[in-house]
């Protein structure tokens, strides 16, 4: 979730989280952020303090008091310190002061899923498959990387940062596609046999009328 109000920095986050396969759902309010947050889950949340109405350490505060414990990286012009003390003792995982290049701001976001996935390799894998999220590569055991499509590398990381567990069609689709993206009712099984394709059949494992996973770390 991207939590910015105003449009042109919000038009240009959201573009280049598309372009890096981040599916983001982007809102330009604090109290629009919490009432989301308490219905749906994020992986991560990029967000601003200059905020109308509540400001961000307040959405961070009411954010982190309802337990909430998704990864949050603060987006701000604010560079004093007490405002980046107050941020990271509040609860915050990364602070990053504007002007930020893209790149950097990705590289913090990856870092970030990491530490909240008790995960300190850089590359994601289960011993079979491994997915590096800075190139959007995929690998298998000593084979030469393969380039995925950014909805081929959204769909593998999902499964990849929890081997073993069963994801539905939803759950896919959510880590996939924004609002206002239109998800074709194929789209799932469609990037699955690209992935299959390349990378071999047993891969992704199907379970008949549940979901799809990968197998747990060797």
């Amino acid at each position: 979730m991207l939590v910015e109000d105003d449009t042109m920095i919000g038009e240009a986050i959201q573009g280049a989280l598309k372009d890096a396969s981040y599916a983001t759902d982007w809102v330009k309010n604090g109290q629009t952020a919490l009432t989301t947050l308490a219905c749906q889950h994020y992986d991560l949340v990029l967000l601003d303090l200059g905020l109308p109405g509540m400001d961000g350490l307040e959405v961070l505060s009411s954010l982190r008091a309802r337990d909430n414990p998704v990864a949050l990286l603060v987006i701000t012009a604010r560079d004093g310190l007490d405002d980046r003390l107050r941020g990271l003792d509040g609860g915050a995982d990364d602070y990053v002061l504007k002007p930020f290049a893209m790149a950097e701001l990705l590289a913090r976001m990856r870092a970030v899923l990491r530490r909240k996935g008790g995960n300190a390799k850089a590359v994601l894998g289960n011993g079979v498959v491994a997915l590096d999220p800075a190139t959007r590569e995929a690998m298998v055991e000593s084979g030469a990387p393969v380039q995925l499509s950014n909805r081929e590398f959204a769909l593998l990381q999902a499964l990849l940062v929890r081997p073993g567990a069963i994801l539905s069609r939803s759950d896919l689709e959510d880590r996939m596609y924004g609002w206002g993206d239109e998800v074709d009712s194929n789209a799932v099984e469609f990037l699955i046999h690209a992935l299959r394709r390349k990378l071999g059949s047993a891969i992704i494992k199907n379970v008949r009328g549940v979901g799809w996973m990968v197998s747990k770390s060797a």
